[in-house]
């Protein structure tokens, strides 16, 4: 038989809430030659059932203990038949049938290692967190300017780049940003498909927005090409929180939302005091024998 044109890959965990709109959002999808490979993390909130329903043609499962992104990701990878790969999260939700065949054409250029979508939030996405959407994903994006950015959410990869070297499984965060860094150095581009949309966002606390930026910055460390002096806590912490806070207030003032900066600057605290303690943890770990 001859092989599906896309592999649409789905890493889900008790995300049955949003599986009940992706799944459906999939199969309204205008471009039909696909093939669907789900790795679930053990989910017990009826996930597995409405996974089952779809009929994907690969259904692994695994122990939430045993999840590590690029594992998985690989793994996804070495499942699927076509050529073009497509990454979707259960809780990222396809905007409208136009969302596949974007991405699928923006990655039939040898050059273009990775693509990846525009985001919208949900609608009850807190604005510290929706400001975030906008400075990454909005028409006037800020992170066009930034020395690179890519989000693996709704996303799709080449097969072809892919096996010249995949993810790096000695990384829990980041291993989407450290991948497509490599794609670049090596002369591939990284296109961003703003005519592919997904909606996505998470209402993290403030423990959780330190961990995630704690483990991001961890992984970042690993291929940082600068010294450990680069990250300060008057430069990374003092002067970040105050950048941010000017600029959420900016947003919030626009949006109508300035009832939410204090929950924004708690966040932004939060963020910015564990990327600083995460970029140091992962020089300790990765640069052992670096004595810069």
């Amino acid at each position: 038989m001859k092989p599906p044109a896309v592999s649409i890959v789905m890493r889900s965990f008790n995300e049955a809430w949003a599986l009940r709109e992706t799944l459906p959002a999939l199969t309204g999808q205008d471009f039909k030659d696909w093939e669907l490979i789900v790795i679930d993390s053990g989910s017990s909130d009826g996930s597995q059932e409405l996974i089952r329903a779809a009929n994907p043609t690969h259904f692994i499962q695994i122990q939430p203990s045993e999840y590590n992104p690029s594992r998985v990701m690989n793994q996804g990878m070495r499942l699927a038949l076509a050529e073009t790969v497509v990454f979707l999260n259960a809780d990222a939700t396809p905007q409208g049938p136009h969302w596949l065949r974007p991405l699928f054409d923006a990655l039939q250029d040898p050059q273009t290692a990775a693509a990846f979508s525009r985001q919208i939030p949900r609608p009850d996405c807190e604005a510290v967190f929706a400001h975030d959407y906008d400075r990454c994903f909005g028409p006037q994006r800020e992170s066009a300017e930034w020395d690179h950015f890519f989000s693996m959410v709704s996303s799709g990869l080449r097969r072809d780049v892919w096996a010249q070297r995949g993810f790096r499984e000695d990384l829990q965060y980041a291993e989407d940003d450290e991948y497509t860094r490599w794609c670049v150095g090596h002369g591939y581009r990284i296109h961003y498909v703003a005519e592919s949309v997904a909606m996505h966002s998470h209402n993290y606390s403030a423990p959780q927005a330190r961990k995630r930026a704690f483990g991001d910055a961890r992984a970042m460390a690993a291929t940082y090409p600068g010294c450990a002096g680069d990250f300060s806590w008057p430069r990374s912490v003092a002067l970040g929180w105050a950048a941010d806070l000017r600029k959420d207030l900016r947003w919030c003032l626009r949006h109508g939302r300035t009832s939410e900066m204090l929950h924004a600057a708690r966040i932004r605290w939060a963020q910015r005091t564990g990327r600083l303690a995460g970029f140091r943890q992962g020089w300790q770990d990765y640069h052992r024998e670096d004595p810069s």
